[in-house]
């Protein structure tokens, strides 16, 4: 009898249990808010207000822009670089347009496919990253060579020549391809080793740059890291730079900063994505100032497509220094080259 009693109250515990399951699955289904009217149900102090970070402190800013901007005349622009000469190389759609320093177009490379980095040697040789390969040129737009694709994955971002070495990042890859000028891979720089101290190189987006600094070190951007980090040519990791931050000094976003260049004083401008800015860091990291926030770059103080860009939309920002210390940085929106000075005084 208490072997039936005890059966019976199983089953009545067990069909309220699916009761109030029913219920539960009614009433989520009742307040389900498919359309998203009814907003997160946060309290305000969690609404994550983009619009306090767009406005950056005046007394932070020390770079003011000069003359007209230099419309480049393509549809999405990717790179720039500049030449020893001081003229300007803008990669975009499926070209290089050449610029004098006066901002007047005197030459153009034509490509079979989308370029999206280049760089330019002092002996004049333009290297430019397209797709899955490296092409270089002389000064005159004559391809001298086409090196071999690095695979069906690869995608090259960012490209740097240091004497007798050619440096490129492929973010496809995750990884950076050491050549030497004759286009024969000489190493790898990147991979995962404990062993050596090396963290691996995390790209969550296209965005991957390089360069080599004064002190005879490469600097890659690990972006998912929002840091850039310091390696021997042979591939020995050295030191790193750079937080995670929604604040000025910082990087924010999942994967900055997309870009950046090495000023003739041995520091840093640097490029993000999303929440636009372009801001200085002294040759250890340590932050300057800023060359130009979010308002006086896009429009609302963010880009949204900058974020998942396509070939007919706009990429993240691009910036190339000169040897007077005057930062070009390609708007990627606007398709045009704008140039900022430092502010006299500061």
């Amino acid at each position: 009898m208490k072997r039936r009693t005890g059966v019976i109250i199983f089953g009545i515990v067990v069909g309220v249990l699916i009761a109030l399951a029913v219920v539960v699955g009614i009433v989520a289904l009742v307040r389900l808010d498919v359309t998203g009217k009814r907003g997160s149900g946060l309290e305000k102090a969690f609404v994550y207000d983009i619009q306090e970070l767009v406005t950056i402190d005046p007394n932070l800013i020390l770079y003011e822009e000069s003359g007209q901007a230099i419309r480049t005349g393509f549809k999405a622009a990717h790179g720039i670089a500049l030449g020893v000469d001081g003229r300007i190389y803008v990669a975009g759609d499926k070209a290089v347009e050449i610029f004098e320093k006066s901002g007047t177009s005197s030459g153009r490379i034509e490509l079979a496919g989308a370029p999206r980095c280049l760089t330019v040697a002092d002996d004049g040789k333009i290297y430019i990253g397209v797709g899955d390969h490296v092409e270089v040129y002389d000064g005159r737009g004559k391809r001298l060579a086409s090196w071999g694709s690095l695979g069906e994955k690869a995608v090259l971002t960012s490209i740097a020549v240091f004497k007798e070495d050619v440096f490129a990042a492929d973010a496809g890859n995750r990884i950076v391809v050491r050549y030497d000028t004759a286009g024969k891979v000489v190493n790898y720089i990147g991979k995962k080793d404990p062993d050596r101290n090396v963290p691996g190189f995390v790209v969550p987006s296209p965005y991957f740059d390089l360069a080599v600094s004064k002190d005879g070190l490469l600097r890659v951007v690990n972006t998912g890291r929002r840091r850039i980090e310091a390696y021997t040519f042979d591939g020995d990791f050295e030191f790193s730079w750079g937080e995670a931050s929604t604040g000025v000094k910082g990087f924010c976003g999942c994967c900055n900063p997309v870009n950046f260049a090495i000023l003739p004083n041995g520091g840093f401008v640097t490029c993000e994505k999303g929440l636009v800015r372009v801001k200085v860091y002294d040759s250890g990291g340590i932050f300057a100032g800023v060359v130009a926030g979010p308002e006086q770059l896009v429009k609302g103080g963010v880009c949204r497509v900058c974020e998942f860009p396509a070939e007919s939309q706009a990429s993240g920002f691009d910036v190339a220094v000169d040897g007077d210390g005057r930062i070009f940085v390609l708007d990627t929106i606007k398709n045009v080259v704008r140039i900022f000075g430092k502010i006299k005084g500061q």
